[in-house]
């Protein structure tokens, strides 16, 4: 199975005896048509349903998408009645390419500019509807993936797009510490929510690049050329605050940069 926000919390869960994990890297459900790579619905015995169920399989590799979600809230998961949490990651993407201003979770969403971001939207609201809960993650990384291996690794040397354009990010690790919090807070706080979810310290495409020179991995790379083109928007920030609160949660990476200076 290759490295994903699936495997860390199964990981994560494996190591709670309260958890059960089904080994699934790209969920095939009953009566569904989506692609799985090491697994498939016959794995799940007939009938089975899950008191909690977490869907962090992207939008890739389905079919479609929201259908393939909706089809795990109606056969794997027991529903909310019978006390428990179903949390589907979504993006913080869905609010557009932003203009600098702040956006928090209840943030209205534009009209979906991508496909991708359509089956998204769809798939959160099919979320909610069942009493579910959405987290919408920020960018996710680690020392080796993310947009920063890319542009100082394996790219050309070019960045598209402007230096001063805002990210947010979230390290993997925090992604699933997340989704397991969003398990364990109180169901009645949850129930319909959606919640943003990111490191609280939003950086830039440049500030991501001088931060990762600042590790030993990526230390004696240089800075790349930025495009200087903000045409697509200067980014936005997210306040999530009341997410972290509410899930009584908090990243142990707090910031990007704290990460790569640690990470020698």
């Amino acid at each position: 199975m290759s490295f994903n926000l699936g495997c860390l919390l199964k990981i994560i869960l494996l190591n709670d005896n309260n958890h059960e994990s089904i080994d699934l890297d790209k969920v095939t459900t009953r009566g569904s048509t989506t692609n799985a790579s090491s697994s498939s619905s016959s794995d799940i015995p007939k009938e089975k349903q899950f008191t909690n169920v977490v869907f962090c399989a992207p939008p890739s590799g389905f079919e479609n998408y929201p259908s393939a979600v909706q089809n795990v809230i109606d056969t794997l998961w027991s529903g909310p009645e019978n006390g428990g949490t179903f949390v589907f990651t979504s993006s913080g993407g869905i609010y557009g390419p932003g203009n600098g201003e702040t956006v928090s979770e209840t943030t209205p969403i534009p009209t979906p500019e991508s496909p991708r971001t359509k089956r998204l939207v769809e798939a959160e609201l099919n979320t909610i509807a069942a009493g579910g809960c959405v987290l919408r993650l920020a960018g996710l990384y680690t020392l080796e993936r993310g947009a920063h291996n890319y542009w100082l690794e394996k790219g050309d040397g070019t960045v598209k797009g402007s230096q001063d354009g805002i990210i947010n990010l979230l390290h993997y690790d925090d992604a699933a510490g997340s989704c397991v919090a969003a398990l364990q807070a109180d169901r009645e706080q949850t129930r319909g929510k959606t919640f943003l979810i990111s490191d609280g310290n939003p950086t830039t495409r440049g500030g991501i690049c001088e931060s990762s020179l600042k590790s030993k991995k990526y230390g004696s790379k240089s800075m790349p050329i930025f495009g200087g083109d903000n045409s697509a928007g200067k980014g936005k920030i997210y306040d999530g605050h009341w997410s972290n609160d509410v899930l009584s949660w908090k990243p142990v990476y707090s910031s990007f940069d704290e990460f790569m200076i640690n990470s020698q």
